[in-house]
């Protein structure tokens, strides 16, 4: 197992692609803690499902928004645990609109949790992996920031500004030994795309050159190779997972 040991934490994890890396990373012998927003019971579950297999996770309660909170979790969680090897920053909202139509807390609110809440847990790991000269941070990012479709103007500027971040964090942290890449997903089988995956309908196939939506459990795979030491010689990268989407065209 690839991950032994390492210890890692994953926010937005009782959902879509974040419960998809919680369970691929302690599949592959991590020690994984994290963060949920407000779905008590989905945390559980997951708790619960992964005990079943042997896996002891932690869940922890955050609003990724509020900083404070975030550096008290990161604090205590690396006093527990001594170090931290892996952060995964997997939690994200839309809410699409037409620019004209969108309201300043629909901007922001998706500006504050998906490269705000990014943000928030990069710099509260920071510290601790520089001193360790050792860590690997996987930004979840989309195939939105540079291919959008109409009415994701919030949530392709908050892409857009992850994967930004990305690559300044990798060139800041690499001479300390922590690597920082991003994965974008394209359209995938989740909760959060179902409304536009319902709108679609079938076209939606036609314009993936693979011929059909992904996975979560596709892109947890990425996301463990990038926190592994397979990777080790990968930073400031943003891989694409989407079946060739992001190629254009039919």
């Amino acid at each position: 197992m690839r991950l032994e040991n390492k210890k890692v934490l994953i926010t937005g994890g009782s959902r879509g692609i974040g419960r998809a890396c919680v369970t691929r990373m302690a599949d592959e012998g991590a020690i994984v803690a994290f963060v949920y927003h407000s779905n008590r019971e989905a945390a559980d579950d997951l708790v619960a499902e992964l005990a079943e297999k042997g896996h002891k996770v932690l869940a922890l309660q955050a609003d990724v928004r509020d900083a404070d909170r975030v550096t008290l979790l990161v604090n205590e969680l690396i006093e527990r645990w001594e170090t931290l090897d892996v952060l995964v920053n997997s939690a994200g909202i839309v809410q699409d609109g037409l620019l004209g139509a969108m309201i300043p807390q629909q901007w922001q609110e998706v500006i504050e949790t998906n490269l705000g809440g990014t943000y928030n847990f990069c710099r509260a790991v920071v510290n601790q992996m520089m001193y360790q000269r050792s860590g690997s941070i996987v930004n979840l990012s989309s195939t939105a920031a540079e291919v959008p479709s109409r009415g994701q103007a919030n949530y392709a500027a908050s892409k857009g500004g992850i994967n930004g971040l990305t690559r300044q964090m990798a060139k800041e942290l690499a001479p300390r030994g922590v690597r920082v890449n991003a994965v974008a997903p394209g359209m995938i089988e989740t909760d959060m795309s179902a409304a536009v995956r319902g709108l679609a309908g079938d076209q939606i196939n036609k314009v993936i050159p693979l011929r059909r939506v992904g996975k979560p459990e596709e892109v947890a795979a990425v996301v463990a190779f990038l926190a592994g030491d397979d990777s080790s010689y990968i930073t400031g990268q943003v891989l694409r997972v989407d079946g060739g989407l992001s190629l254009g065209g039919y």
